[in-house]
């Protein structure tokens, strides 16, 4: 079982960040909601917190981040829990700090643009949402 935490980062104009997985990672070329691996001690809110300071250079808190659903999906090697949250106030200007691709997205757009597995469930909420 692995615990990821994910972000739907929102502008102010509604539009959803998507990050593209590099090269040489698992999954490269799909596009993802920012997030990482729950580390040890971690919870996802702390886990996001760092993560879209170390992938967008932008810092939030954990008050902004809201919870909105879950993805649970089975990969070859691993079960992955997903939970994903929403977050409006952030602090600074996201850009891809590892060389990813980002885009803003409307989320009536998402499904045009190709993600793994896990993520694609998770687009309905946010159409619902936003």
């Amino acid at each position: 079982m692995l615990l990821v935490a994910a972000c739907a980062l929102v502008d102010t104009d509604n539009r959803i960040l998507l990050a593209q997985r590099p090269e040489g990672k698992e999954l490269a070329g799909l596009w993802e909601f920012p997030g990482g691996k729950v580390e040890p001690g971690e919870t996802p809110e702390e886990t996001l917190i760092r993560e879209l300071q170390e992938e967008l250079g932008v810092t939030t808190k954990v008050p902004c981040l809201a919870p909105l659903t879950f993805a649970s999906h089975t990969y070859d090697t691993f079960h992955l829990l997903m939970p994903l949250y929403i977050c409006r106030r952030y602090e600074g200007i996201p850009r891809g700090m590892e060389g990813q691709a980002i885009k803003w997205v409307r989320s009536r757009d998402l499904r045009t643009y190709p993600m793994p597995p896990a993520d694609e469930p998770l687009i309905p909420f946010l159409q619902d949402l936003l």
